[in-house]
């Protein structure tokens, strides 16, 4: 029988992306103590019982996210699988490195670091925005120094307080739901130098994407149910995103786009204002 998550206080994440196997230095890093909260915009906590049970589940995942990541434990879909899911990630982190991140970063929903690490070395400086202190203190054990912010804030009230040259988010947007996707671009939006881009990744719908024993509703639901190694369950947003209607809608919205697609895994983006 499932069991049910209790809730954790406030905070949250969603996660970033992958393309490697594990290289020896990251599993075991030493994190440093929970940073305090750095003032790069403002915020108020959520009150959307879903979007707090999303950002309970990130809390509590933060230990065993990169477990999907790396294609460990419930998610090791054998070799051949595994090895595509690693060639696709690998293929997204080249269109990042073409995308040409530099200045001013600004990553949301940074998470565990995995991606924060290819941002930090092109930026002169990056600050990254998470909901959750755990992820962020885990973020923090694989990217720091003097010319990385992190900030703990909700992303659905969060507001930018400065401009950036580049804003960044990978495997966010799926979980941002439809009623606020306007608004999350509107904040974007803010946080955007004139001249600035937006560079981001995501999931495809795909079921060999997630852990064996989840399921997916169909490629056209807005929610799933997330499992813990545990045994807890929580339902979280996940909208899955495909790529022509997606670049139409941010066309909609006022942003010149382009959206691109691996063979099986995931897809990523590039936008800037017309």
């Amino acid at each position: 029988m499932e069991r049910k998550a209790p809730r954790p206080p406030a905070g949250a994440s969603r996660g970033p992306g992958a393309d490697d196997p594990p290289p020896d230095d990251t599993r075991d890093a030493a994190v440093p103590p929970p940073d305090r909260r750095q003032e790069a915009g403002t915020s108020q906590p959520a009150h959307d019982p879903v979007l707090r049970e999303q950002i309970d589940y990130y809390r509590a995942r933060a230990d065993e996210y990169d477990q999907w990541y790396f294609r460990q434990g419930r998610y090791d879909r054998g070799p051949e699988l595994n090895a595509q899911w690693f060639a696709e990630a690998k293929e997204t982190r080249k269109a990042l490195e073409r995308f040409g991140p530099r200045g001013r970063i600004l990553e949301l929903a940074g998470g565990t670091g995995l991606w924060t690490r290819y941002l930090a070395p092109h930026a002169g400086h990056l600050t990254v925005v998470d909901a959750s202190a755990e992820v962020l203190k885990l973020n923090r054990g694989r990217v720091g120094g003097s010319r990385v912010t992190h900030v703990q804030a909700d992303l659905f009230s969060w507001r930018p307080t400065g401009q950036y040259d580049v804003v960044f988010f990978a495997f966010w947007l799926s979980h941002v739901p439809p009623q606020s996707f306007d608004r999350f671009w509107d904040t974007v939006r803010e946080a955007l130098a004139p001249e600035g881009r937006v560079f981001f990744v995501d999931s495809r719908y795909e079921p060999t994407s997630t852990a064996a024993d989840h399921r997916l509703s169909g490629p056209e639901a807005q929610a799933v149910t997330r499992r813990l190694n545990d045994g807890r369950t929580y339902r979280i947003v996940k909208v899955f995103h495909e790529p022509d209607r997606l670049a139409q809608r941010l066309g909609d919205l006022g942003w010149r786009a382009r959206v691109h697609t691996t063979e099986r895994y995931f897809l990523w983006g590039e936008a800037s204002r017309r």
